[in-house]
């Protein structure tokens, strides 16, 4: 039984998405990376060298394998008889389905002492199915319970690291960026209560389809703009990372651009032979869907003929 065209564009489009998600957050997961975004959204790293900030950055990011669900983000083991509470890194095959942090990472401070926890999450396009901001509270304050004993046991709360969880949003209308955060608001006398007012951090950030000119204003904005288009070439990324933002092109972030820019434009041409095609089927001339696609008449009748076989 044939598969309808339409059912399997669809599936295809979504394999392309799940592929262009996982590849944007592995290029955002490199350190260089992660720093840039740290020095324009984490108060204590402003103004500070990028590159300075990479070694303030623990381990290797987790990257789409740390649940999200309540009760699953930590895992428990046992070590030399001594019960070992850590973030849930199994595989993605056990829990298939599990909603993940995208990216999510421990930053020591300048004081050399002191941690925050850094979540990282990217959107192609703000959600219309829900507010992203709602989400993003979901998420900043999992980051903070999941931390009972693993980074804080017992009622030890003066423990609880200070989260961020930083949102990246594509496709926007304009260049953004807010930081939400918890306010005191004295209603009532001056009262001065203790704790940490910093402890819940978001910072959302939009990024619009045209890339902005590199400026202090727009620099962060430029840089992830220049990582996540469909429309840069790898040298023209490259070029843009080493020679504006300092950033040395070591062989994972070539492959990591590489690896987008093949997939983007895959999915371009995928989009165009969808167009050509629902152009053909309802009665364009070869040589007006030319027009329109900026092919060749027999670029377009080659598409076609490829592409038939699957109609019938």
């Amino acid at each position: 039984m044939a598969v309808d065209t339409e059912l399997r564009n669809a599936v295809s489009a979504a394999d392309e998405d799940a592929q262009y998600d996982e590849k944007a957050k592995r290029l955002l997961g490199n350190k260089i990376i992660l720093a840039h975004i740290l020095v324009k959204t984490v108060d204590e790293f402003k103004g500070m060298n990028p590159e300075d900030v990479v070694s303030h950055i623990e381990g290797e990011p987790f990257i789409s394998v740390v649940p999200v669900e309540p009760g699953l983000t930590n895992i428990e083991r046992e070590k030399s008889g001594q019960r070992i509470v850590g973030l849930n890194t199994e595989s993605a095959e056990i829990g298939e389905g599990l909603i993940r942090f995208d990216i999510i990472f421990y930053v020591r401070m300048k004081d050399g002492i002191s941690q925050v926890i850094v979540n990282l999450e990217a959107q192609k396009d703000e959600p219309t199915s829900y507010h992203i901001l709602n989400r993003a509270v979901f998420y900043v304050s999992r980051l903070v319970s999941s931390q009972k004993e693993r980074d804080f046991v017992k009622t030890n709360y003066n423990d609880i690291k200070r989260v961020f969880s930083i949102w990246v949003c594509m496709n926007m209308d304009e260049n953004c960026m807010d930081y939400v955060h918890l306010v005191d608001d004295k209603l009532l006398g001056s009262y001065p209560w203790k704790g940490g007012i910093d402890l819940l951090n978001i910072v959302l950030i939009g990024i619009a389809n045209e890339l902005p000119e590199h400026d202090d204003k727009y620099e962060l904005h430029r840089l992830l703009s220049t990582l996540l288009s469909m429309e840069l070439s790898v040298d023209e990324k490259l070029g843009i990372m080493e020679k504006e933002y300092n950033i040395a092109v070591d062989d994972r972030i070539r492959e990591d651009v590489s690896a987008m820019c093949n997939l983007s434009q895959g999915i371009r041409d995928n989009t165009l032979v969808d167009v050509i095609m629902n152009m053909y089927e309802n009665n364009f001339t070869l040589e007006q869907i030319a027009v329109a696609t900026k092919k060749s008449v027999e670029e377009v009748r080659v598409i076609i003929k490829k592409k038939e076989p699957v109609l019938a």
